[in-house]
């Protein structure tokens, strides 16, 4: 399982708690930081009990703090500046089956700065940049089975006799509407994840109901039609 969709599954279940969903409502509501103190009084609970669900929230990256004075006074005898919690810039993403749409937007946009820089169709520099992308995958991916690396990515690969199958498409909606080009993206993306592995494998377009257009096949095999 992928630890960084584990992380984003972590995060929202922490808001199931019921003073902690309040809590985290009252902070990201509110115009400025809040402390301790304030968010304790205006859902009367204990400072303690608002202190330890606060940092629980900061712990998941749900909110960031900051120290302040609020005093205004300074030097000697000012005090310790208060601990204020706001809300943090992280954005949590979570979609079953899985979906990566936030990684399509960056290769497709990336794509297009290429295409208008050095001439490229579109089409190419987003296959090239699928294929660097999967490439950096499989580089990062250490001694990690490809199984694993495929389900991380949220293929939901499963092997069979004749290699492995991919079950979702990470980019489903996209590829509904632009079949041809999120098709070879994936298939440029994977082919770079094999490559980078030095795996007996080839990527292979291969588009079936209910599947990932393209699939995983013993290098060499010959294709449907006899050709290799």
């Amino acid at each position: 399982m992928d630890t960084s969709w584990d992380t984003e599954v972590q995060a929202v279940a922490a808001l199931e708690e019921p003073t902690r969903r309040r809590l985290y409502e009252y902070v990201v509501n509110a115009p400025d930081p809040v402390s301790r103190d304030e968010a304790a009084a205006e859902l009367g609970i204990p400072r303690t009990t608002a202190a330890f669900h606060l940092d629980r929230l900061t712990e998941e990256g749900l909110l960031d703090t900051c120290f302040e004075r609020r005093s205004g006074r300074t030097g000697p005898g000012a005090g310790r500046p208060a601990k204020l919690y706001h809300r943090s810039d992280r954005e949590i993403e979570i979609t079953l089956p899985e979906r990566q749409y936030a990684v399509a937007g960056r290769l497709l946009a990336a794509a297009v700065e290429d295409a208008e820089a050095d001439g490229t169709s579109p089409r190419a520099a987003v296959n090239r940049r699928a294929r660097e992308y999967g490439e950096a995958i499989g580089r990062d991916a250490g001694d990690r089975p490809v199984i694993e690396i495929l389900a991380s990515h949220g293929f939901e690969p499963r092997a069979d006799k004749d290699g492995i199958g991919l079950v979702n498409c990470p980019f489903r909606r996209i590829a509904q509407e632009q079949p041809k080009l999120v098709c070879g993206m994936n298939l440029h993306l994977l082919a770079g994840i094999v490559d980078a592995l030095d795996l007996p494998y080839e990527a292979r377009l291969a588009p079936s109901p209910g599947h990932c257009c393209v699939r995983l096949v013993p290098a060499g095999l010959s294709s449907p039609g006899g050709e290799e």
